[in-house]
């Protein structure tokens, strides 16, 4: 008998399959600041509590691993050894909704929330990743199927090879600016003189470790997690057509940018590309879809992102908005200074920001 579990054990070690015997407690990852002092990483549990991760390794000596500095360093060094100091301090930590619990754990509403990453060296965001808002978009209706090639359509060596039978339109990224990022809770700024501020409530795909030119098939081990990022967007145009689209106007405004509230490592998130989504304004739901509906999936995406470039532990790839953007109702809906933009994805999580008049030049904008 002795001799079967362990030949029934080396087998599930070699087919991938082993798992330890102690349940992990799920947590999420973020970076906080408590009365103005030095950002920390910390551990968030039930989203309702936030474990200083050095605080707690130095108070518990649960681990011999050295807290990480920050999240790129969490990230970075997850798999060798963080994870296992997360794990750790999580189980000494105990009940975090106890009396008496240590000092190093706050409740989420008593620190002040960062972005999670400060900041992604690179942010990829995709365009029109969606059927359903390639179909909202679509300027010449039943010119070609929404989300699919057209006839002239054809491979992009070494970044995009077409597959028999695929009849998808090939991946499109856009880089969004690092200083346009803000944290959940901060205001999102309607630029002087721009009037069509458009919400689209997306997916960011966090990178792991350094990334280039990855197979499709390999593409999950570079992923850390998932987040959200809001990609807001001026539907306003430069005022001429040179070049085509202004993406840098576009996109890539101070604020437009909210990342966070935090980060779920992939291991909690089995299936990403089978989570509800929902986003709202001023209660009022405006985005209602599912991840299942997108065109081209997770792994896709981080290929193709790293066949163009070298991505790194805390880059971050935006999947998407789903349909339901203000732009394409009738008559268009834009935000305005006064309401509350909610985005919500199953499992990662919910980021919430105000919507706020432009700040003068002569005064510092909220952050």
């Amino acid at each position: 008998m002795k001799r079967l579990v362990l030949g029934a054990l080396a087998a599930c070690i070699a087919a991938g399959t082993f798992i330890t015997a102690q349940e992990v407690t799920p947590f999420k990852v973020g970076t906080f600041e408590r009365q103005g002092t030095r950002p920390f990483v910390g551990v968030v549990l039930r989203d309702t509590y936030v474990i200083d991760l050095a605080a707690a390794a130095a108070a518990t000596k649960a681990s011999n691993v050295q807290a990480p500095s920050d999240m790129k360093d969490l990230i970075a060094r997850y798999d060798s050894g963080v994870r296992s100091l997360i794990v750790a301090v999580v189980k000494a930590a105990g009940d975090p909704a106890r009396a008496g619990r240590p000092a190093y754990i706050h409740e989420v509403k008593a620190i002040k929330t960062l972005p999670p990453i400060m900041y992604p060296t690179t942010i990829l965001n995709a365009a029109v990743n969606y059927y359903a808002h390639a179909a909202e978009g679509q300027a010449a209706p039943g010119a070609v199927k929404p989300g699919y090639a057209d006839a002239k359509t054809v491979s992009a060596p070494g970044l995009w090879e077409r597959q028999p039978g695929d009849e998808r339109w090939n991946p499109y990224f856009f880089l969004k600016a690092q200083a346009a990022i803000i944290a959940n809770g901060e205001t999102i700024r309607i630029p002087p003189g721009r009037t069509r501020i458009d919400w689209e409530c997306e997916m960011g795909i966090v990178i792991g470790r350094t990334a280039n030119h990855v197979p499709i098939d390999r593409a999950r081990d570079y992923v850390f997690g998932y987040t959200l990022e809001m990609d807001v967007s001026d539907r306003g145009g430069r005022g001429d057509s040179r070049h085509g689209s202004d993406w840098l106007i576009h996109k890539s405004h101070d604020t437009f940018a909210p990342m966070g509230p935090f980060i779920v490592p992939k291991e909690f998130i089995p299936d990403p590309m089978k989570l509800k989504i929902t986003y709202t304004l001023d209660n009022q739901v405006m985005q209602d879809a599912n991840t299942s509906e997108a065109i081209h999936n997770v792994n896709e995406m981080v290929s193709f992102g790293t066949n163009i470039i070298t991505l790194r532990p805390g880059d971050v790839i935006a999947f998407g908005s789903p349909d339901g953007v203000g732009a394409a109702r009738k008559p268009p809906i834009f935000l305005k200074a006064g309401q509350t933009s909610v985005c919500t994805y199953e499992g990662i999580g919910t980021l919430t920001n105000p919507i706020g008049a432009a700040v003068s030049t002569t005064s510092s904008a909220s952050r």
